[in-house]
């Protein structure tokens, strides 16, 4: 059984145990959440419920492992024959869930 659920703005498979990265969310470590966006959903037996836009009464339960930060990315800007030379870097916030359950309809 797997579903495709969507959260932060982007979607992602989600299968019991699996460990997922997704954008940072406001809870707690070790709390844990219901993700009710859930787009697709598949059974044991293969059979596949579509949502339009959302699965109704399907729910995807998951626990917060850890709240991070990802590596840091390096941005550069450079102008040929101006002297101009900008280096940002940048670390994206990012929330850590472990998959516990899939409920559907």
């Amino acid at each position: 059984m797997y579903a495709i659920i969507r959260t932060g703005g982007r979607q992602y498979r989600a299968e019991p145990g699996l460990v997922l990265d997704v954008e940072r969310l406001p809870q707690a470590e070790g709390e844990v959440i219901d993700l009710t966006d859930v787009l697709l959903l598949v059974g044991d037996d293969g059979e596949a419920q579509v949502g339009q836009p959302i699965v109704a009464n399907a729910v995807v339960k998951a626990t917060v492992v850890k709240q991070g930060r990802a590596r840091k990315v390096f941005v550069w800007k450079y102008k040929p024959k101006l002297r101009y030379r900008r280096r940002r870097g940048h670390r994206q916030y990012y929330t850590q869930l472990r998959i516990d359950s899939i409920a559907g309809a």
